[in-house]
């Protein structure tokens, strides 16, 4: 199917809900969503965000920026999914917990705004990674249309371009959780200096970035040509001594660059040793 057709039926699939309301990060995938339902069913819609301790104060900025040039209502709540054992202790299941934290209050706020859907941003590409999280997308009953449509993530740039939205180019994100290594217990400390970390090497407009946390050892992942500019500048100097600052002790760039979901790798290998 082509993408035209894919968005069109999309239109549709939204428009027939009637009402919905849209689990919005602000990320390329939900926001789309979000302009698409608003195009569709007009004040029959409602954002709402999570906001939490693994959810960066940039990102929440950046969702009210984006819900208000929109046009859609949009509402603010808090997630206290770090106080869950099975989200802290940091399995390989992690997201599993934390998206039945979410969407326990989503359709808690669904049903008292007599809204018949709940819509997140899972696309087409997202069924082969690794995301425990979907078990709980499916337990609650949550529609995930770019997924029923068959839209990727490249289409969804190509059309959110078309629409004018400022994230169809926007670096694809993951919460601040993901940056720990499997049973590396998540903790509010260790959390606000991972943030701190990301914050300060945005600075330095690198394309792509991820501070993945290892105890004392901070190992960043940036795009080939960012880390030729980290080596062969003072840039390098810079992070080291912020970094040292935030409470690392050793601060290494890893060579393999930035990836999406790295600390799966471990998984892979386990997997493939049995």
């Amino acid at each position: 199917m082509k993408t035209e057709e894919k968005y069109q039926r999309l239109r549709q699939t939204i428009a027939d809900m009637g009402s919905a309301l849209v689990a919005f990060s602000a990320g390329v995938d939900s926001t789309f969503v979000l302009k698409v339902a608003h195009d569709v069913l007009g004040d029959k819609v409602l954002a709402v965000t999570a906001r939490s301790v693994t959810y960066p104060a940039t990102e929440l900025q950046e969702a009210r920026q984006l819900a208000a040039s929109i046009g859609v209502r949009h509402r603010v709540v808090e997630s206290k999914e770090i106080n869950i054992p099975g989200f802290s202790n940091n399995p390989p299941n992690r997201c599993y917990y934390c998206k039945t934290e979410l969407y326990d209050i989503l359709t808690d706020i669904a049903r008292q705004e007599g809204i018949p859907y709940i819509l997140d941003g899972t696309n087409y590409d997202d069924i082969r990674d690794h995301r425990p999280g979907m078990k709980a997308t499916e337990e609650h009953g949550v529609r995930s249309p770019l997924k029923e449509v068959g839209l990727t993530k490249d289409e969804i740039r190509l059309l959110s371009k078309r629409l004018n939205l400022p994230t169809w180019d926007k670096p694809s994100f993951a919460c601040l959780s993901s940056r720990f290594p499997y049973g590396d217990k998540i903790t509010v400390e260790k959390l606000l200096m991972v943030e701190a970390a990301e914050n300060f090497l945005r600075q330095f407009k690198f394309k792509q970035l991820r501070v993945r946390h290892h105890d004392k050892i901070a190992r960043i992942e940036l795009g080939k040509e960012d880390m030729i500019r980290v080596v062969t500048t003072d840039i390098g100097d810079q992070i080291v001594a912020k970094f040292k600052e935030l409470g690392y002790t050793y601060v290494t760039l890893d060579l393999q660059g930035y990836r999406t979901g790295s600390m799966n790798e471990v998984l892979l290998q386990l997997e493939m040793v049995h």
